[in-house]
This record gives C-alpha cells, structure tokens and sequence, in this order.
C-alpha cells in the first residue's frame, strides 16, 4: 500500500513539473488579478506586493534561462530584454502591464514546451515499448527470467503469448503471429514461422516461439529508431541556426536603440523626459524578436513529430528543408522500386511432356541450391502442390547453372548460353526472347539432347511503386531508377513503374556518378536505396531515404528512413515538408510585420504599453500555435 502511495507521489511530482511553465503562468495570473483588483480599492502598497510575487512566479523560470544562457554563451537573448521591459515598466509605474508581460511571456514559453513535449512523446513511447526481462532458455532446458542487458548474442529466448519480443533475433521454434505496429506502423499483424526475423519491441499474439538473438539491444532496429529520433531533435536546421545567431546581434541592436531613444526624442522632438523614458519601454517590448525566434523550432520538432507517427524518420531540421525543395529523386531498383525477392511468372513445358513431371524434376534439382533464384522455382512448386521432389546429385557450376543427375540420368539447368543457345531459340518459337523481353530472367531444363522446359522469373514491383511515382510526378518532381540489371530488363521494370527515365548496368561507384550529374541538373535530389551498394550514392544525394528493411549501412547513411517500406511515404514527407517550410516562412513575415507595425506606433506614439504587451506577446504565441498545426496529420497526396 505504502509503494502505491509512493508510486502515485513520484508520478505526481513528475506531472507537475512537466507542466511547471504553465502552472507558473496560471499562478502568476492570478497574482496580476489579484493586484489590480486592491489596487483599484486603493491598497497600493498591497497591490504592488502581489505585482512583485507575480513578477516573480511568471518570470523566475525564463529570467534564469535568459541570465544563465547569457553567462553561457557570452550572448544576449531575448529573455534578458524581456527582463529589462518588465524591470522599466515597474520603475516608470506600470506595473500592471509589466506584470502582464511576464505572464503572457510565461504563457508563450509554456507553450513552446509543450511542442518540445509533444515531439518527444513519440520516443518516450517507443522507449516505453522495449521489455526489461526476458525468458533465457539454457543449455539444459531450463528456462530463467533475466534482465535485458545480461543478454548476448547467441542466446535462446522464449516468447510467450503477450508478451513483447526483448530482441532482434530469428525464430528456431514454433509459429506465431506478431503486431509489428511499433516498427512498421502497420495494423495488421505478421505470420511468422521458423527462420523469419522477429524484431524487438513487437508484440507475440498467439504461440510460444523460441527464438535466437542475433543483434545485442544497442544495435537493434527498435533502439536505431529511438537513435534517430533523439538525434533529429537534437539537431537544428539551418534557418534555426541563422535565426539563433541573429538573435544576439539583433538584441544588441534593440538595446542601443532604446538606449538612444531615452534621450535623442527629448532633445530633438522636444518630447518631455517621462514620455521618451515611456516610450524607450514600449520599444524595448514591442521591438524583441520573440515571435522570430519561435518561429521555426515548434515547427521543425512538430514536422518530426508528425513523421514518426507515420513511419517517416527524419534525421534532423535539416533534411526536412531539403525535402521541400527536391526536384528529382533516384530509386534504386532491387528491394526499393521492386520486392527483391523473384518470383516465377511463367512455366512451359516441351510438348507431348507431362508439365508437373517437368516442374518437380526441376524442383527436386534447384531444391539443392542456395541461390534467388532456385529458391523461386522451389516455391513456385510448392505453390503448384508440388512437394516430393526426386533425389537429385548437383553440381554448382557458378556463372552457368546447375548440373544434376537424377535416377541415373544426366540433366543442365542454367541460362541459353549454358544449355545451348541455339536449342533456346528452337525451344516452342523462341519463347524465351518474348519472355526476356518483357524483363523476365529465363532459364531452362535440358537433357543430353534437348530443352524439356523452361521457367521464366521476374522480380516484382512493389505494389505501391506506381502509385508512389504518380503522386511524386505531380508535385513536379523528376523521377529515375538507377540499376545494374541489363537494359532488357531495366526497361521493362521502368516502365512497369512508370518513372520518367532509367539508367541500366550501374555499379555502386556509378550511381554516384549519375547522381552528381542529377545534382549539376537539378541541384537538389533524392536518393531511395536499402542495400550496401547503395549506400555511397545515398550519401551524395542532397537527401538519402532508406528503406526500413534496408541493411544498417543504409539505415546509416541515409538522412530519412521509411519505416514502413511504404514509397507512398515519400510524397508524405516531400508534402509534410513544404508544409514546414510555409508554416516557417508564414511564421517569420508575420512576426516581422508585427515588430516593425509595433515600432513605428510606437515611435508615433500610436500605440501604448498595454497594447504593445498584447500585440508582441499575441504575436509570439500565434506563431507557436501555427507550428503547432504541422502534429495533425496532413491529407494525403
């Protein structure tokens, strides 16, 4: 009971000081209240007590940050102006407006924490997720609860129904299914049996599964994301780091022109001493880039916000500028425009054969092998019902095909080249170049003396790739897809795809080059890849995007990750983007035009210290709410 009691504290107190800005700024409100209520039944000294106490309620938490940043930075900032605005409203008898310039101050500040807080809920979540114990299956079958971190590479653990998966690993027993939301976003729960990878922080729906670990907790894909995540809010754009060295010339500049307005108008426009004084206060309100300054990190922290929730990585401000000028973007072609994983389209047997006869003996030869593609043709049989498969004797011949005796007779398969070109071209009205010509790799199932049959095979498009290029075609961006594959087959999975242009037969040192050429084009490009080979070009690229079953130098290298594999979420993120950077720029006009607005009333004595207060501190908390807007998802592209 004492525990709960305890717990229940502990999580009270931690409430609290997530929200101490804003309980600061209701407090200090109800002090200004409270002082203007006795000081209207003429309790002056009172009134100004309870001034001087929210004064200090509502201004403590910034006056601390502005002073300490000072000593820190050797740079004056906006909080230490408005320090000195307050200090000169109440030495000239203002206090109330004084009192209400902290308090809208405090209630600003509140806010931009919130938007911090709120871009952090999405990895304080994530962290939420990770399982601190897991089932430590030993040598001799015991099984032992042990923390996470005594967990090493190699080891058996048991995941029982409920439970989340405490590491990356692979499945050596039972079957199951998994809700990988956590990783993927994806509703939908996986099917998973023996030898599939199982990811930390997904949850274990139905059956027990034994699993081996094959990262250690720092380098799984769960703790990758959390890294990202951290590292993108840590990291500010380049228009905040403009706007946060400005800040402190800007300041300096704010100071010497109050500093010259307390006396030049009362020597020059004849303005009496109380006036000018007056005024050089308004000015220091009403000239103190606060908006600016706010204008742009609430609404990067919310952008990253909203990507992660989308399954979008961003790496930093940075990259999301970038994205809101991308004029072209470069696809990898193998396991980003494509699946990676071939699949068998078509199966002609030589007439008079027995087709399934022709598709088992086949089988029963590939079955031995490990390559792609022999792994295609062994599903396409199991597919087909077909599951006992004839013993078969291979030889591996690499770069030719497979040599295979079965029953006591002798059979190739591998390419034309390797069976005999001619007998290909013979083989049903040279099918095979109708095949090859569509993008299919073609390979063929010959005896001593002819071809039996073929099987042709293609890597597919993923099903959302089309779409995916459409929507980027229309938010005018210029799309091509960089591959090693021959021409043939480079031009019929463009074509499937429907990206504008196509590059065949690159090696990883030349998709760096056509990028460089796409850049001395178009300046700003993309580039989408998920494996090594990819990952000096991902690097080159103005913006590198990493499929999220990508390899880790890809995951590494790029500067957004797709967590989802989703290429739809590119035009989200080139959309989300754009939106920032209209937001930002909405943001900086609006609390210009404030500033300047502000100053020249002031210096026609158009506008008073109230209504400076309210018009510079108004305009400061509406651009916060602006950037605020970017956390709600946006319509789809």
């Amino acid at each position: 009971m004492l525990e709960i009691v305890k717990e229940n504290n502990t999580h009270l107190i931690e409430k609290i000081k997530e929200h101490g800005e804003l309980i600061a700024a209701i407090f200090s409100g109800l002090f200004i209240l409270i002082a203007w209520l006795l000081g209207k039944d003429g309790h002056t000294a009172a009134s100004i007590v309870f001034y001087v106490i929210a004064f200090i309620v509502g201004g403590f938490a910034k006056a601390k940050e502005g002073v300490e940043e000072t000593i820190a930075n050797k740079e004056l900032n906006v909080e230490f102006l408005m320090i000195l605005a307050a200090i000169g409203s109440a030495i000239i008898g203002y206090w109330t407006e004084g009192a209400i310039l902290i308090f809208i101050f405090a209630v600003s500040g509140a806010l931009e924490t919130y938007a911090m807080n709120k871009s952090h809920k999405e990895i304080s979540a994530l962290m939420d997720l990770q399982p601190e114990e897991a089932w430590l299956v030993k040598d001799n079958g015991e099984i032992e609860r042990v923390g996470i971190s005594t967990l090493q590479v190699g080891d058996h653990l048991l995941v029982k129904p409920g439970e989340r998966v405490p590491a990356d690993g692979v499945i050596i027993d039972g079957m199951t299914t998994l809700d990988e939301a956590a990783i993927t976003g994806e509703s939908i729960p996986v099917s998973k049996g023996i030898k599939t990878d199982v990811f930390a922080g997904t949850v274990n729906l139905s059956g027990a599964i034994t699993m081996k670990m094959t990262k250690s907790n720092m380098e799984s894909l769960f703790q990758k994301i959390i890294d990202l995540v951290q590292s993108a809010q840590s990291e500010k754009s380049p228009s905040q780091q403009f706007i946060e060295r400005f800040e402190g010339t800007y300041v300096k500049c704010v100071l010497l022109a109050v500093a010259l307005m307390m006396f030049i108008p009362h020597f020059l426009l004849d303005w009496s001493f109380q006036t000018t004084f007056y005024r050089a206060m308004v000015l220091l309100v009403v000239a103190s880039p606060c908006a600016l300054v706010a204008s742009i990190m609430p609404a990067t922290l919310s952008a990253i916000s909203n990507g992660a929730k989308n399954g979008i990585l961003f790496k930093g401000g940075l990259h999301i500028e970038h994205l809101s000028v991308l004029k072209a973007i470069a696809f990898d072609k193998t396991g980003t425009l494509t699946q990676g994983k071939p699949i068998v389209t078509d199966f002609v047997a030589a007439k008079g054969e027995d087709g399934k006869a022709l598709l088992s003996l086949l089988a029963g030869i590939e079955a031995k092998s490990n390559h792609p593609l022999a792994q295609a043709i062994t599903k396409y049989a199991v597919a087909n019902e077909l599951t006992n498969y004839p013993q078969a004797q291979i030889e591996d011949l690499p770069g030719f095909g497979l040599k295979g005796i079965v029953a006591g007779k002798a059979y190739k398969v591998g390419k034309a080249d390797f069976v005999g070109e001619q007998l290909a071209r013979e083989f049903e009205n040279n099918i095979a170049l109708e095949l090859a010509e569509q993008g299919k790799t073609v390979i063929f199932l010959s005896d001593d003396t002819r071809i039996l049959a073929l099987a042709a095979m293609k890597d597919t498009v993923r099903p959302e790739a089309k779409h995916a290029i459409s929507l980027l075609k229309s938010m005018g961006i210029q799309t091509v897809m960089l591959t090693g594959d021959n021409e043939v087959t480079a031009k019929a999975i463009a074509k499937e795809a429907a990206v504008d242009s196509y590059i065949a037969e690159c090696l990883p040192e030349t998709k760096v080059n056509h990028i460089k050429e796409l850049m001395g084009s178009y300046h700003h490009v993309a580039m989408v890849g998920d494996g090594i080979n990819d990952a000096p070009a991902l690097a080159t690229a103005t913006s590198g995007i990493a499929m999220g079953e990508g390899t880790d130098v890809a995951l590494e290298t790029a500067d957004v990750v797709l967590m989802k594999n989703d290429l739809t979420k590119i035009a989200y993120a080139v959309k989300l983007s754009r939106k920032m950077q209209r937001i930002v720029k909405q943001n900086m006009f609006f609390s210009i035009a404030v500033i300047a607005l502000l100053i020249i009333s002031n210096f026609m004595q158009a506008v008073d210290l109230p209504l400076g207060v309210v018009g510079h501190e108004g305009s400061t908390i509406l651009v916060i709410l602006n950037g605020l807007r970017l956390l709600k998802k946006i319509k789809s592209a």
